[in-house]
C-alpha cells in the first residue's frame, strides 16, 4: 500500500511544473522511501517465519494440570521478620497456628511452617492446605475475623513484620500431596518464575522428570500459583542435610532423561530462587 502511494507521488511529480534540481532531488527520495517499505515488508515476511505459533488451549491450566479427585487449594505465606522479633515471631506462631491447625471447624491444615536458613533471612514460610477449595478458603477467613486469640495473634505479628505476602496455589497431578514426616529433615523450596504461556509445556517435561526424583523420598509437593504472582511453580524438596542434597541431586544426572529435561526447561525459566528451610516445631513437616 505504501509503495503505491509513492508511486503514485512519482506519477505525479512527472506532471508537476517544478524545475529540475528539485525534481531530481524528490525523485531520490521518493526512491528512498520506497526502498525502505520494500525492506521492511520483507523483514516484516522473514521475522514471521521464526514467530512461534502457540497452540490454542480450549481448557485453564488449573483443569489441565491440577488434581481433579480433590479440591484442594494451597496458600503459601512469606513474612519478613524484624531480626530482633524473630524468636517472637516463631514462638507466637507456634501458640496459635496448631490450633488452627486442629480446630475441626476450620477445614484448613497447616502443612508445613519453616525458617528461611539459606536464602532471603529473617523470614518464615507457611503453607496452609485448604479442603474444599476456595469456598473453604472464604468459610476459613470468615470465621478467623470473630476468633478474638487469632485476631490478637495478628495484631501482635504485625509489630514484628517489616514485610509479608502470599499466594494462592494449586497441586500439580503428577506431584505426591504432601503429608506429615518425621524428621529431622532440611526442606529446599525452588521457586521458578516462568515465561508466560509456558506453564503446559513446564508441566508435560516435569510430569515425566518426577519419575527420576522420587526414589530416595525427597518429592515432597509442587504446586503452581493462581493468584499473587502469576506463572509461579514452586518444587518443595526434603533431604537428611546439605550434603546429602548435594548427593541426591548430583546422583540425578545418572538417570536417562535428566539431561533432556534440564535443557528444555530451562529456556522456559525467567527467574529462579532456591531457600534452604528448617521446620519449626510445630511444623508437621520435620
Amino acid at each position: 500500500m505504501a509503495t503505491r502511494v509513492l508511486q503514485s507521488l512519482g506519477n505525479g511529480l512527472n506532471q508537476a511544473k517544478i524545475g529540475v534540481r528539485a525534481k531530481q532531488q524528490l525523485t531520490v527520495t521518493i526512491r528512498s522511501l520506497c526502498a525502505s517499505s520494500n525492506r521492511n515488508r520483507e523483514d516484516s515476511w522473514f521475522k514471521s517465519l521464526f514467530v512461534r505459533k502457540v497452540d490454542p488451549r480450549k481448557d485453564a491450566h488449573s483443569h489441565l494440570l491440577a488434581k481433579k479427585e480433590d479440591n484442594n487449594l494451597y496458600k503459601i505465606q512469606f513474612h519478613n521478620v524484624k531480626p530482633e522479633c524473630l524468636d517472637d515471631y516463631n514462638k507466637l506462631c507456634e501458640d496459635v497456628l496448631p490450633s488452627i491447625h486442629a480446630d475441626p471447624d476450620y477445614p484448613c491444615e497447616l502443612v508445613g511452617t519453616w525458617n528461611t536458613w539459606y536464602g532471603e533471612q529473617d523470614q518464615a514460610v507457611h503453607l496452609w492446605r485448604y479442603r474444599g477449595g476456595y469456598p473453604a478458603l472464604t468459610e476459613v477467613m470468615n470465621k478467623l475475623r470473630k476468633n478474638k486469640a487469632f485476631m490478637e495473634y495478628r495484631e501482635k505479628r504485625g509489630r514484628m513484620l517489616l514485610s509479608r505476602r502470599n499466594q494462592l496455589l494449586l497441586e500439580f497431578s503428577f506431584w505426591n500431596e504432601p503429608v506429615p514426616r518425621p524428621g529431622p529433615s532440611i526442606y529446599e523450596l525452588r521457586s521458578y518464575q516462568l515465561r508466560p504461556g509456558t506453564m503446559i509445556e513446564w508441566g508435560n517435561y516435569w510430569a515425566r522428570a518426577i519419575e527420576l526424583r522420587q526414589q530416595n523420598n525427597e518429592a515432597v509437593g509442587g504446586f503452581f500459583s493462581q493468584i499473587g504472582s502469576l506463572y509461579m511453580v514452586h518444587h518443595l524438596w526434603a533431604y537428611k542435610d546439605l550434603q546429602s542434597r548435594e548427593e541426591t541431586r548430583n546422583a540425578a544426572w545418572h538417570h536417562e532423561g535428566w539431561d533432556e529435561v534440564v535443557y528444555y526447561t530451562v529456556p522456559l525459566i525467567q527467574h529462579m530462587e532456591s531457600r534452604i528451610m528448617i521446620p519449626m516445631k510445630t511444623s508437621p513437616l520435620k
